[in-house]
């Protein structure tokens, strides 16, 4: 017997009424604007940097206008998560938007380069209530069985968006203004606070509190302590020097706030990460597997568009192309697995699609040089099925075995530990690919720097070949990180709680 059919004892959970899902459709509507607005605000700003500096000035920090967003997006995402255990799902996510869009407001009326980032991280704080919430409230929705399509709706948006962002950012800077880019978000977030304010109703609590207690100094803690790592992380190697006085202190710094943050959640009456996260084998499986993806996704999404280009001779919009591939199959995959994992299990079917990834992983290290669009191209369609596999049971999965009122930290816990490993990845990969290059050229260069060459040798192009096979085969051994973390770890039938023991609304949803 499989994890889904542990749902089934005694009688099958009453399907809601037409009336009920055609009141939860704008629900869905509201959550998947508000994943497109996180998932754009994450690469729209990218191509837009040469008017951005060429206005506002700051050239030598504006790495940090993505920086400062990634820092705060991860580092909040397990304080909304235990919010929204704590206070609900509805409020966590209409201050989150609230927060986003006045960070969007400050953007667009930035005056300098500091200014700018500084409401970036502004933005990144709401964005942090986006993901993390967006995900669990799609897990309130939908009994176990119909989550797949919520799901695979959410992976389509957030895939879409991050591969539209670029192309979108380029056109408002070039045809517009660049204060556009955080303009247009506020319609977009104005309709999704109006959807969620007027048809989203959370099911009333079992056992509601006298007295809510929240762990602000675990907050705190866990928010100094990742925001040092990160830094670390994203600017090591960039900014200065790996084994330089900055990347040491920031590290010990992390490492030492790290330990405070242990003590502190452990003297917590309600800490904000809990210790079961990590003491129960499904969750730590699943946010150890899911911050490998993180690590993998980083050779794809951020070194196959400079390969494309300096390898492949494509210009940006056709690498565009074969990075957006993967797009494609990816939300196909995720919405059929359902089908998958209800005959074997949701173990087995992320072992599935993550030995496939592996496989297809080294492969691209032995495409030919230099070689025809359409292999990687290819490569990355069959990439994004096998990873519709693999991640989706395990969200799935994980969110089915526990109640209502720790899904949200549970959501969150797998959201952080994907996003720091895609921090980690960006950090490491990076440091692999310029040393390659600086071994094949001789010369202290790096990969940003040659992407932008227009003068692309035969030389040149055969180094950065290097490097990304040097880089796919890092990805490789992340994904067999991630299948040693199920095969081990993983328990073969994941403990999926009955439908009433989740405390999934029955027939109403979305009032």
């Amino acid at each position: 017997m499989t994890e889904p059919s542990t749902t089934r004892a005694g009688a099958d959970p009453a399907p809601a009424p037409a009336s009920a899902a055609a009141r939860r459709g704008p629900v869905v509507a509201a959550l998947m604007l508000a994943m497109g607005l996180a998932a754009l605000d994450g690469t729209i700003v990218s191509t837009a940097v040469p008017q951005i500096v060429g206005d506002l000035g700051g050239l030598s920090v504006f790495s940090w206008l993505f920086s400062g967003y990634l820092l705060a997006v991860t580092v909040t995402l397990p304080v909304y998560g235990k919010l929204s255990d704590t206070f609900g799902r509805k409020p966590v996510l209409i201050a989150g938007t609230v927060l986003f869009l006045v960070g969007s407001l400050l953007c667009a009326a930035a005056w300098n380069m500091a200014s700018l980032i500084a409401f970036r991280v502004v933005q990144g704080l709401g964005g942090g209530a986006l993901q993390g919430t967006v995900q669990t409230i799609a897990a309130d929705l939908y009994p176990l069985k119909e989550r797949p399509r919520i799901q695979a709706k959410l992976s389509s948006v957030w895939a879409a968006s991050s591969v539209a962002g670029p192309a979108v950012g380029g056109l408002l800077a070039g045809y517009a203004d660049w204060r556009w880019i955080f303009l247009v978000n506020v319609p977009v977030g104005l309709i999704a606070l109006w959807l969620i304010g007027r048809h989203l109703r959370e099911p009333a609590r079992t056992a509601p509190r006298a007295r809510v207690r929240v762990d602000w100094a675990g907050a705190l803690a866990i928010f100094a302590t990742g925001a040092l790592l990160l830094t670390a992380l994203v600017q090591g190697g960039v900014a200065w020097p790996w084994l330089s006085a900055p990347s040491l202190g920031l590290l010990g710094g992390a490492a030492a706030l790290a330990a405070l943050t242990v003590a502190v959640e452990r003297r917590a009456a309600e800490p904000i990460i809990p210790g079961w996260v990590w003491r129960r084998r499904t969750i730590a499986a699943v946010n150890l597997s899911l911050g490998a993806l993180g690590l993998l996704m980083v050779a794809p999404t951020v070194f196959l568009p400079t390969y494309a280009q300096s390898v492949l001779g494509l210009g940006p919009i056709a690498a565009g192309f074969v990075l957006s591939s993967w797009t494609l199959s990816w939300p196909i995959t995720a919405a059929l697995s359902n089908r998958v994992y209800t005959r074997i299990g949701f173990r087995l079917t992320a072992i599935v699609g993550i030995s496939l990834a592996l496989l297809l992983l080294l492969a691209f290290p032995f495409l030919p040089f230099p070689g025809e669009p359409w292999q990687p191209a290819l490569l990355m369609l069959l990439l994004g099925g096998a990873l519709g596999l693999f991640q989706l049971p395990l969200i799935v999965g994980v969110q089915s075995t526990v109640p209502y009122e720790e899904r949200g930290t549970t959501t969150a816990s797998v959201l952080f530990c994907r996003q720091v490993g895609q921090s980690v990845g960006a950090a490491l990969f990076g440091a692999v690919a310029n040393g390659v290059l600086a071994s094949r050229l001789g010369a202290d260069t790096d990969l940003d720097t040659l992407a932008r060459s227009l003068d692309a040798t035969d030389r040149i192009r055969r180094a950065v070949d290097a490097a990304v096979d040097r880089v796919y085969w890092g990805a490789a051994a992340a994904a067999a990180l991630a299948l040693l973390a199920l095969l081990t770890l993983a328990p073969r039938r994941f403990p999926v709680l009955k439908e009433e023991e989740q405390g999934a609304p029955r027939r109403d949803p979305a009032g």
